[in-house]
């Protein structure tokens, strides 16, 4: 994987392009370059995988009119590389990134949904002047770009953008209100105001000084019900298989995460027929009742792979403003992977990692509470959903205000029930939002934040629930895998891998993969309750008894022993009654009620909002102040 950047327009200089990808070092320690023309630059940082000797970019085609900088593999490119030689273009190099220059010379950018891979890259036309930014079907690789009416920006990274003085460090309001609600940003905005996401499956472009955007390619969700449960199982394995032997390419070390889960196990069972050597696994655990570390090694045990473990400290938020610095978001779920990045980085330059199996195949507890009330969504009008319902649920609000913070998670059950008629509204309270409390915002902001008219988070997941005959279970995987595996954890494990310089490659996204997965009925991957329940038939063959019975306890901390480890400390330390006064985003007197409440499991959801809190303090020191850059934990002093 690589680092880019660049800039198109008016104020296009290589000097700020330099400094640009000073910024992206970490993710392209190999080497770098520049492509620089009167209005246009573009910058490169390198981590070499594929081609070592021969893949130094920017790359052009034969007579250097068109130009990429690419971050990213490219699965088929050999396929596409013998069908561009039949037509009778010259390659330079081995890598998978000239075939993209090629195919665009073919094609125009129609060749962009031709592409099976992970990527996003920016491609310069001299003939025609105009520049084109993409990024792959399933959002994998990220783009971002800043664009103030005449200059456009772009980066890996937007810790690159501000590299530049000309880019504003404001903070976007609305996006951190939904931060604080669903803990991630789902959609273009970022938590900076004026920068965006590039979206999967679309490209940006820039010609004589306007914008356009467009989708390239569009997810197909046709269920087949007529197939029978054992042929989609045997066409899952079929698939994985090619999607690891797909991945497996490269010119570097390679290893396999390993939680001992469903989807990490699945991996390894098909990477450890298809690898010409022992694989080597890396796991991590957290000191904690939920370790899985006994699991991995069942797994490690079964495939005779070259295994390695690593258990976290008592302090491990004493990583977080580094780990804020890479992600660029106050995250609560990414100290973790950080240190499993850095941990495998010890040992190989690529791992492929299990991300995407729940959103496919149906893994979160979140579709076992939507499953047995999908139907009454259908008899309960939105007149009584938004009137008694709704009226029950601020009651709800009310009682649990005056009984005190351990009842919260009995309120937001009732909450729950009472979103029966609102599909948009139960998911979203699913994913932990509270902003359909008026009366909670004023209790968590301070006066920088308390009176501003915000979005409802709500809103933003509507376009995907709606009363057409399709179950909520079908819609709420659309929306799993449309936000929060793309906006949250694919986030996370690009930033917290290229931290180190770390490859990791998503098999479970492989786009044939994926195709097929959705075509598989919602309710053969959630059948009677059980999560996973088709993907887990197609794996009887391949992993032992007890990973396929083994509880799903997902990849993090507990908030509750987090609390009685560092965060309370870190909270003291970092949200002064003086320093969060000062900023005027929390109120102060809701942090005090937290930290002196005896600790208690039920107040999980406090000890989660009490860490974005600190993490948002971490990250507005880090981004919105002169000095940009992290700074360590024990300089933040009480």
């Amino acid at each position: 994987m690589c680092g880019l950047a660049g800039m198109i327009g008016p104020e296009a200089d290589a000097t700020v392009v330099q400094r640009m990808m000073a910024a992206l070092r970490h993710r392209g320690p190999d080497e770098s370059g520049v492509l620089s023309r009167p209005g246009v630059c573009l910058g490169h940082q390198r981590l070499s995988i594929i081609d070592l000797s021969t893949g130094r970019q920017p790359i052009a085609n034969e007579d250097e009119t068109v130009w990429i900088v690419f971050n990213g593999e490219i699965y088929n490119f050999r396929e596409l590389r013998s069908e561009l030689e039949a037509k009778g273009h010259r390659f330079t190099t081995r890598s998978d990134t000239e075939v993209i220059v090629h195919l665009y010379e073919e094609s125009g950018a129609t060749a962009f949904a031709r592409l099976d891979g992970i990527f996003a890259f920016a491609l310069w036309d001299d003939r025609r002047r105009c520049l084109f930014l993409a990024r792959d079907h399933f959002g994998v690789k990220p783009m971002h770009y800043q664009w103030d009416g005449t200059t456009l920006r772009f980066a890996s990274e937007i810790k690159a953008l501000l590299a530049d003085p000309a880019v504003p460090r404001e903070l976007n309001v609305q996006g951190l209100h939904d931060f604080l609600n669903v803990r991630y940003l789902p959609g273009h905005e970022t938590l900076f105001a004026g920068i965006e996401r590039l979206p999967p499956a679309h490209y940006l472009r820039w010609h004589d000084g306007a914008l356009s955007l467009q989708r390239y390619w569009q997810l197909s969700v046709d269920e087949e019900p007529t197939v029978t449960p054992a042929a989609w199982a045997e066409g899952i394995r079929e698939r994985l298989v090619d999607a690891v032997r797909r991945q497996l390419v490269s010119d570097v070390p390679l290893g396999v995460y390993l939680s001992g889960g469903l989807d990490s196990s699945a991996l390894v069972a098909a990477a450890s027929g298809c690898a010409s050597a022992p694989l080597q696994t890396f796991t991590l655990g957290f000191g904690e009742p939920t370790d899985e570390l006994a699991d991995a090694r069942v797994v490690a045990n079964r495939f005779h792979t070259v295994h390695h473990e690593l258990t976290l400290g008592a302090d491990p938020l004493a990583e977080l403003p580094a780990v804020v610095w890479h992600v660029e978001e106050p995250k609560v779920n990414i100290v973790q992977g950080y240190l499993l990045a850095r941990f495998a980085r010890e040992q190989v330059k690529v791992a492929l990692g299990g991300l995407g199996g729940d959103e496919l195949f149906g893994g979160y507890d979140i579709y076992r509470y939507i499953a047995p009330l999908q139907g009454l969504h259908r008899w309960v009008p939105r007149r009584v959903a938004d009137g008694p319902l709704a009226w029950l649920s601020q009651l709800a609000y009310d009682v649990q205000e005056h009984a005190g913070l351990r009842w919260h998670e009995h309120r937001l059950g009732l909450q729950w029930l009472a979103s029966v008629g609102n599909r948009a509204r139960m998911y979203a309270l699913l994913r932990n939002a509270w902003d359909y409390n008026p009366d909670l915002a004023g209790r968590l902001y301070g006066p920088a934040l308390r009176d501003l008219r915000l979005r409802p988070v709500e809103d933003i997941f509507a376009p995907y629930f709606y009363n057409n005959g399709t179950s909520m279970v079908a819609q709420a995987l659309r929306a799993e895998f449309e936000t929060k595996m793309v906006d949250d954890f694919l986030l996370n494990e690009d930033r917290v891998s290229m931290a180190h310089g770390l490859e990791v490659r998503v098999p479970f996204l492989d786009r044939q993969l994926v195709e097929y997965a959705w075509r598989i009925p919602a309710a053969l991957k959630l059948d009677r309750g059980e999560t996973k329940a088709l993907f887990k038939r197609a794996m009887t063959q391949w992993l032992p008894p007890e990973t396929l019975a083994k509880k799903k306890w997902g990849f993090t901390f507990s908030s509750y022993h987090q609390f009685k480890k560092d965060l309370k400390e870190v909270a003291e330390r970092v949200l002064t009654r003086e320093r969060v006064q000062e900023v005027g985003w929390f109120n102060y007197g809701w942090i005090r009620r937290v930290l002196d409440h005896p600790p208690h499991p039920r107040l999980r959801w406090h000890y989660f909002m009490l860490w974005m809190m600190v993490g948002f303090e971490i990250w507005r020191q880090t981004f919105l102040t002169p000095s940009l850059g992290p700074r360590p934990l024990a300089d933040y002093h009480a």
